[in-house]
């Protein structure tokens, strides 16, 4: 049994992550082993993404309390939603955390996307898994640097190729 004090405690720290989150997904874990569970929050400490297990309960009341700065948290109603209910917060990364989510889900049928919110902007379970499908902003931000470095590469071959081709001239003009 957890204490009227644990519970305000519990409910504070979900109302500091829900006031400094980018992203948090929310996904039913029912069904999940112990060690796959462990699992999934290795891979999301890896990535500084909390995953936090609460009553729904306190998911709700948390909500209430944060909707009082956040609008998108004002119609959320976890209580309402199947399952046992898991919450991820993405700090740094919108898309990160339900990538990470969605390709765990993959190998493991058990945990189910519901819902989220990315931005203030809810989303439906089909929506999450469609942002889930997009590249993650590290994998643009590589993508992007190689477009543009790759004219570059291609100048410094083409001036070098010339360069070693005047080396061979005078080479062969010495001999």
């Amino acid at each position: 049994m957890i204490t009227k004090e644990k519970k305000k405690e519990i409910v504070k720290d979900l109302i500091d992550k829900l006031s400094r989150q980018k992203s948090v997904i929310f996904f039913d874990y029912t069904g999940l082993k112990v060690n796959q569970f462990q699992e999934l929050r290795e891979k999301l400490r890896e990535e500084n993404i909390d995953c936090t297990v609460v009553k729904k309960s306190l998911i709700d009341l948390a909500l209430k309390k944060a909707a009082s700065t956040e609008a998108a948290f004002k119609n959320l109603k976890i209580r309402d939603l199947p399952g046992q209910v898991g919450l991820v917060f993405g700090y740094e990364d919108e898309v990160l955390p339900a990538k990470i989510l969605y390709d765990f889900s993959k190998k493991n049928k058990d945990l189910k996307i519901m819902t989220g919110l990315i931005q203030s902007e809810y989303l439906e379970n089909e929506a999450v898994i469609s942002l889930a499908k997009l590249p993650t902003k590290k994998e643009l931000l590589t993508k992007l640097i190689n477009s543009i470095s790759a004219p570059i590469y291609g100048l410094n071959n083409a001036l070098q190729g010339n360069l070693r081709k005047l080396v061979y001239i005078l080479k062969s003009c010495n001999s």
